[in-house]
């Protein structure tokens, strides 16, 4: 990948639903050879997702492998509002575990570093 590519991954594009350590993510998963509705799903509701009581959106649900799923935690939305935010965290962990689900959780900061290391790392369950 060249410099100027490395640099325009820094931006989100127009029509991007979601933010930029979460597009940093999509494209590593691609260069993983990971492709949208086949390997994952981007933003999946799970257990009746932002419309029920205790459900959940999952950043990057997948199908291949079955059993992962990553979310990138932000430091604005699951860092700074407190307690009650990084307790939803766990228990979206938890509730998935049940289902043998792991939910991997990236940190902002580490995606916008070094995105493809923490996908790569993520792919393996670390």
């Amino acid at each position: 990948m060249t410099t100027k590519e490395r640099e325009l991954r820094k931006e989100v594009p127009s029509g991007w639903p979601g933010s930029l350590p979460e597009y940093l993510v999509f494209l590593e998963l691609l260069e993983q050879d990971k492709f949208p509705g086949l390997d994952f799903t981007y933003q999946a509701e799970k257990f009746g997702g932002r419309m029920e009581h205790g459900g959940l959106v999952i950043d990057f649900m997948f199908v291949n492998p079955p059993d992962l799923a990553i979310n990138v935690q932000g430091e604005y939305f699951h860092y700074e509002q407190g307690s009650q935010i990084k307790s939803r965290d766990l228990l979206a962990r938890a509730a998935l575990a049940g289902q043998g689900i792991n939910l991997v959780f990236m940190d902002e900061a580490d995606v916008i570093d070094d995105a493809s290391f923490y996908v790569r790392e993520a792919l393996v369950y670390r």
